[in-house]
């Protein structure tokens, strides 16, 4: 028996990459999954019937999965994923947000329609589809639900050329946290999953950095993100929310979140010469913690 069994789940963005690696391994987990896909373009456009074909080796390795081609994009699209769910399955306990588009621009060059389709993908899109789902929790006390959302070390970090991108993953990371406090009465949690790995939508900025490009190498390779997923779902993940999971390069971590890593006070309103200085000790009380940070976060092997 699956870590999943008897469970449903939507998977957005689950016909290439990342998001079918999820929707089988649920899938093989036991997971009846919706398999949504617009089939589009990497940057949007377009169309295409991708998920079928998902659907139909789910179902051909035995497993059990609906198609869904309504873009995450507009409300209509979320709730119309939503109901395939409960048409197809009566029910739904997971809910994937991985579906995603790219528009790389620099800002002087990023038109406002460039703006606008990715954070409409992204960020509304983790709004659309969330919603209908947080919704149903709360009419329905349906225990033991689990929202994962896809952020980004582009929205974390930050990367040169991809402030749309960056600004919705960021965006997801608040959302996340949000959302979390406000399903933890029901018993959803909700976390964040920080990916990396070679998909279509990864190997033309890998390879311009001359970067090796080899999905099927293990670290690389889109489905190490799966069994993570497949863990936050299912009931041993019950008392992990509001975390981001770094998975990449055949690691698992847990990123830090934000902190007040130092503080001063005093009474009354600062001064130029106060502020003069302070501002290096805090500097250098970051610089210090990022130091001690990356020094900690050197993988262990298990």
């Amino acid at each position: 028996m699956g870590i999943l069994e008897g469970r449903t789940a939507i998977v957005t963005g689950a016909g290439r990459g990342i998001g079918k690696g999820i929707a089988i391994r649920f899938a093989a987990e036991g997971a009846n999954v919706v398999v949504n896909d617009l089939g589009g373009a990497t940057d949007g456009t377009g169309g295409s019937r991708i998920a079928d074909e998902v659907v139909d080796e789910i179902r051909s390795a035995g497993g059990s999965a609906a198609p869904n081609h309504d873009s995450v994009a507009t409300v209509e699209g979320g709730r119309n994923i939503f109901r395939t769910a409960i048409r197809e399955f009566g029910a739904l306990d997971i809910l994937v947000n991985n579906a995603g588009i790219l528009r790389d621009r620099t800002i002087f060059n990023l038109e406002e329609e460039d703006w606008d389709a990715v954070l409409d993908v992204h960020l509304k899109g983790h709004y659309c589809c969330s919603r209908p789902f947080a919704r149903y929790i709360r009419e329905t006390n349906r225990a033991g639900c689990r929202i994962i959302n896809f952020s980004s070390v582009s929205g974390l970090y930050g990367n040169f050329g991809q402030s749309n991108y960056a600004a919705a993953k960021a965006g997801i990371a608040g959302l996340s946290r949000v959302l979390a406090l406000e399903l933890a009465k029901y018993g959803c949690t909700v976390n964040t999953i920080s990916p990396g790995a070679t998909t279509r939508m990864t190997a033309d900025l890998r390879a311009s950095r001359g970067m090796q490009v080899d999905e099927n190498a293990p670290e690389q390779s889109p489905n190490q993100i799966a069994p993570v997923c497949a863990w936050l779902a299912s009931e041993a993940g019950q008392d992990m929310t509001a975390q981001i999971i770094d998975v990449m390069r055949g690691w698992i971590g847990i990123m830090q979140q934000p902190r007040v890593i130092r503080k001063f006070s005093k009474e009354g309103m600062w001064n130029n010469r106060e502020i003069d200085l302070i501002m290096p000790q805090l500097l250098k009380a970051k610089q210090d913690h990022d130091a001690a940070v990356d020094d900690a976060a050197e993988p262990t092997p298990v």
